[in-house]
């Protein structure tokens, strides 16, 4: 399994989003995403994000927040153990050019609206409201469809759904 971070930094009602089209081998490709990659050799998940964040937008996160774990599995696929993170206090100018893509300010109120995956907008709902820390695993099938939720050990969305 491996581990990730992800971050949703945002400013003014809005959320620094990253539109995976740069990359012909991605499998987020297509998908907007927040910033985010996965852990070096003895790096924790807060040193992680920080790195991420200045390598994708040129942005220096201040205090990243951690607001839930997220496990990913895949059908027929590499399991993802998933840091998610929320940051409003950061310095620094956001680059013009993104390796892993587009980077775009997106209001909170319209990044359902973009090609998301389906299991982002269940913890996505959380970071809106605010909730607390919370666990969550998503499951997909092999055409990338959601078919398992369980938030804080409870299914939200089952295979008999």
């Amino acid at each position: 399994m491996r581990c990730t971070t992800l971050c949703y930094i945002e400013r003014g009602g809005s959320w620094l989003m990253l539109h995976r089209v740069k990359k012909e081998i991605d499998p987020n490709r297509g998908k907007w995403i927040g910033i985010g990659g996965g852990l070096e050799e003895n790096e924790s998940p807060e040193d992680c994000v920080r790195r991420e964040a200045m390598e994708e937008t040129g942005l220096c996160l201040l205090n990243p927040v951690l607001r839930s774990v997220v496990t990913f599995v895949m059908d027929g696929g590499e399991g993802e153990l998933m840091f998610l993170f929320t940051c409003s206090d950061f310095t620094g100018t956001l680059r013009e050019d993104c390796d892993e893509g587009e980077l775009a300010w997106v209001p909170k109120s319209a990044v359902y609206g973009l090609e998301l995956w389906e299991g982002d907008r269940v913890f996505l709902d959380r970071l809106v409201k605010d909730e607390p820390f919370f666990t969550l695993k998503l499951a997909y099938d092999r055409d990338e469809k959601l078919t398992d939720a369980i938030l804080n050990g409870s299914e939200l969305i089952g295979r008999n759904e």
